[in-house]
């Protein structure tokens, strides 16, 4: 890790308003993304730094940062530090980490935190995840606009006035305390033998995945024989981009699952909060899937005696997110699209586990954040069952749990989008509605159920389309009819 950052300039001169970019441009609705240099700066990282010990009233109190493998992302958490410590607050720099990890030490040391990481975008890329303590989530509409404004004042101003005593430094390395942790909640010791190939996109995959599932970080072996791919951490990403999300992506682990004769494969994205799976033939399991399975074996593990079991889904994840909660005799909660939502749906509704269709999987026991580690874990344990069990390859188990079709996401470019809101209103009129998240429409055909939701992006002149129907037949044609509508001139 570096060094403690040089205070001795504390207060010193920033750029004047006019050289400064417009911060609105990317404080987005959930954490900060912008472009390195053009957008993001050392000098604006560290006014948003005091910002946010402003906002959240954290001087006299630690401050976790950490930050991915990306070449701008040290300097980054270093000026993010300097604006920390100017405003009075005390730095805990945990140094290399993932997401979900910066998420363990806001959690076990109940202290807000900074990750610098643009997930799975380009290397031109950078951006800040900021939390509260215990890892709660910070939106624009909780606090994060504050944060913004508070940042715009300083650099309008020019400086970043330093308090009478400026806040201390100290590095802290969390990676085994982070393993331990996620054994303790998952145990893989009595599964049967595990062939898994691991594709971490050159992101921070690398270091966790070997520290979780296997004894980098002074841990007992587990029963898993790790296959890597791409574990060198490279923010350049020479191999793929890290977003898993995109097939073109998982490619080279699908080859790689096949050649290996291997159970399964996993791809984790740059900060490796997402984990994506693949069977033995080298299919893609559909997060929602894994949703339901995760979902099932924490209600097991909680058990429904002791009252109402909440369990947390996305409105677009698959039908049998719901119809498995249910079957376990849990309540499914269903919510709109997004990371900060999904977090406070957790806190206010106590859920044990909530599941997105984008592979962002949220636990309670995990401060109601977000970890596809732990999302991993859970898969390898309900799959490999009891050691010496008759085993069933993946690809029987993702069956069971995908018996609907689904489009995935669709994205169209819309110049009016009331207008095209307007044609599939028209065109559906006789069908239910919600209005949750966008539009979402739900019918049945000739016996066949279906629904389709329909949302604007935030940032872009976009609607979002997602379809699922009892069968591929049902899908496909709604799919299609509104798509239609969707892209009428």
């Amino acid at each position: 890790m570096s060094s403690s950052p040089d205070l001795s300039d504390a207060g010193r001169p920033l750029p004047d308003r006019g050289a400064a970019p417009d911060l609105t441009a990317f404080v987005k609705t959930y954490d900060v993304r912008g472009l390195v240099g053009s957008q993001l700066t050392p000098e604006v990282v560290e006014a948003i730094g005091a910002g946010f010990v402003d906002e959240i009233g954290a001087a006299g109190q630690d401050v976790v940062v950490g930050h991915d493998m990306r070449d701008s992302s040290p300097g980054f958490a270093m000026a993010f530090a300097r604006g920390v410590q100017a405003r009075g607050g005390n730095v805990i720099a945990i140094g290399l980490c993932s997401t979900d990890e910066s998420y363990f030490a806001s959690g076990s040391l109940d202290a807000p935190a900074a990750m610098f990481t643009a997930s799975h975008n380009p290397a031109t890329y950078n951006g800040i995840k900021l939390s509260r303590a215990g890892a709660r989530g910070i939106s624009i509409d909780t606090g994060l606009a504050g944060v913004r404004d508070r940042a715009i004042a300083y650099l309008s101003a020019g400086d970043i006035p330093a308090v009478a005593a400026p806040g201390s430094y100290r590095e802290l390395d969390v990676l085994a305390d982070y393993a331990a942790y996620l054994r303790g909640l998952v145990d893989l010791t009595g599964i049967r033998p595990l062939r898994v190939v691991v594709d971490a996109g050159n992101g921070m995959g690398g270091l966790t995945v070997p520290a979780v599932l296997g004894t980098a970080a002074g841990l007992p072996a587990l029963p898993i024989e790790v296959i890597p791919l791409y574990f060198e951490l490279d923010g350049t990403f020479p191999n793929h981009e890290a977003n898993p999300l995109e097939p073109a992506n998982l490619v080279d682990l699908q080859k790689a699952v096949v050649e290996h004769g291997a159970d399964l494969g996993l791809a984790f994205d740059g900060d490796a909060d997402r984990c994506f799976v693949v069977d033995e033939r080298g299919e893609a399991m559909n997060p929602s899937a894994v949703a339901a399975v995760v979902a099932l074996r924490e209600v097991r593990r909680v058990g429904t005696d002791g009252g109402p079991i909440h369990v947390i889904h996305n409105l677009i994840t698959s039908r049998i997110v719901p119809e498995t909660i249910l079957a376990a005799g849990a309540v499914p909660v269903r919510t709109r699209v997004g990371h900060s939502l999904i977090k406070d749906e957790m806190a206010a509704t106590g859920a044990i586990f909530g599941g997105e269709h984008s592979a962002h999987y949220y636990f309670r026991d995990f401060w109601g954040a977000d970890n596809g580690m732990l999302a991993a874990m859970h898969l390898l344990a309900e799959f490999g069952g009891a050691a010496g069990a008759d085993p069933e390859p993946l690809s029987a188990l993702a069956r069971r749990y995908t018996p609907y079709a689904m489009s995935g996401e669709l994205n169209s470019t819309v110049t009016d989008i009331p207008a095209a809101y307007s044609r599939i209103v028209e065109a559906y009129a006789a069908f239910d509605f919600d209005e949750l998240d966008g539009l979402t429409v739900s019918g049945s055909t000739d016996g066949v159920f279906w629904w389709f939701n329909v949302r604007p992006s935030n940032t872009e002149p976009l609607l979002r389309l997602n379809v699922e129907a009892g069968e591929a037949p049902a899908m496909e044609r709604i799919r299609d009819h509104v798509l239609a509508l969707i892209r009428t001139p």
